[in-house]
């Protein structure tokens, strides 16, 4: 089996991220670290495919943003917008670049990674998404490539950076929101549960009802594209119920300007017969009638605390990997309405 990078880290007992600035000659670590880790390297016999920097003595100023794989709706997100804008705004105070890596699959993901790894300003990676089983995170981990994630890991968890929001406590507090307003048959529309901070929000909503003695209905936790909201056939005929939900938690605005459009082909008023509650406080929440209310996350603080950690710990390579939470809040606008307790 082939010596990796991690076995050389292993050996010289370093972070993978320090052998990979010691094969680059980065002046960030120390002459005594550099040695040990080079003794680790031939005894290991590994051979490094990493060039040194030619411009030595310079540190690294070269930061990744991946965006999920997408065709292009995850591009008009603006919940991508703003952890971007964070990204950028830290990174230009600090005198770093942000570059935005996408793809509209894994394979043209990691080929555009893997172009960027090349450069010798490369400083690290931001990866915008959690998911499970992700091929980018599996390659960014199995290359020793410091990376910091946006959203709770799923891989690697005990060595992952990562910046999120309490997407468990959102989603109770979004549902026990509408629990105060006399809701009780109150649905969740989420993104594909592959994405965590949709399953984790689904799992707050339905710990909030359990808690109020209300039983979850499978029938009312539906998954999909707000795209194609208004040709899911499950949503149209949950909303077609004569007992159909009152109130619906969706995991972000897309969704629910999604749910309101489709509400409107089927004759129903938001919020008169249906309340809605959304995350990301994202402009679509602010132009639509009614207004959405919704839990605002925070998406630019996201941003810059990402970029912060990533360039502590490329400026710092011996740093532990760090887990930190940003608040959330909900923001109460005219979607949601107050109903009789029957």
């Amino acid at each position: 089996m082939a010596v990796t990078i991690r076995d050389v880290a292993a050996l010289a007992g370093v972070s993978p991220s320090t052998v990979s600035r010691t094969c680059k000659d980065h002046p960030s670590i120390s002459r005594e670290t550099k040695e040990r880790v080079r003794r680790a390297m031939a005894k290991l016999g590994y051979e490094p495919n990493i060039q040194p920097a030619a411009n030595e003595g310079q540190p690294s100023q070269l930061i990744g943003v991946i965006l999920p794989p997408s065709f292009g709706d995850a591009y008009e997100n603006p919940f991508f917008l703003e952890t971007v804008r964070g990204i950028s705004q830290f990174c230009n105070g600090r005198g770093y670049i942000s570059a935005v890596v996408t793809g509209q699959d894994e394979e043209e993901l990691l080929g555009a990674i893997r172009t960027l790894v090349k450069d010798e300003r490369m400083g690290g990676f931001i990866v915008l998404y959690s998911r499970e089983d992700d091929a980018i995170i599996d390659y960014l981990y199995n290359e020793g490539l410091l990376y910091v994630l946006v959203g709770k890991a799923r891989q690697f968890v005990n060595q992952t950076i990562y910046i999120d929001n309490d997407n468990f406590l959102a989603g109770q507090e979004a549902a026990e929101y509408l629990f105060r307003l006399g809701h009780r048959r109150i649905a969740y529309l989420g993104s594909e549960e592959s994405m965590y901070f949709s399953a984790e929000r689904k799992a707050g909503y339905q710990l909030a009802l359990t808690k109020e003695g209300l039983l979850p209905r499978e029938e009312d936790c539906l998954e999909m594209n707000g795209l194609f909201a208004d040709r899911n056939e499950k949503l149209l005929a949950l909303l077609k119920r004569e007992d159909r939900p009152t109130a619906v938690v969706a995991s972000d605005d897309i969704l629910a300007v999604a749910l309101e459009r489709v509400c409107v082909k089927l004759g129903l008023s938001v919020p008169e017969d249906l309340s809605i509650v959304s995350f990301n406080n994202s402009l679509f929440a602010r132009i639509t009638s009614p207004q959405l209310t919704s839990v605002d996350v925070n998406a630019c603080q996201l941003g810059i605390e990402a970029a912060s950690q990533l360039i502590n710990h490329v400026e710092n390579p011996n740093l532990l990997a760090t887990k930190i939470l940003v608040p959330h809040r909900l923001i109460e606008r005219e979607s949601c309405r107050r109903i009789e307790i029957k």
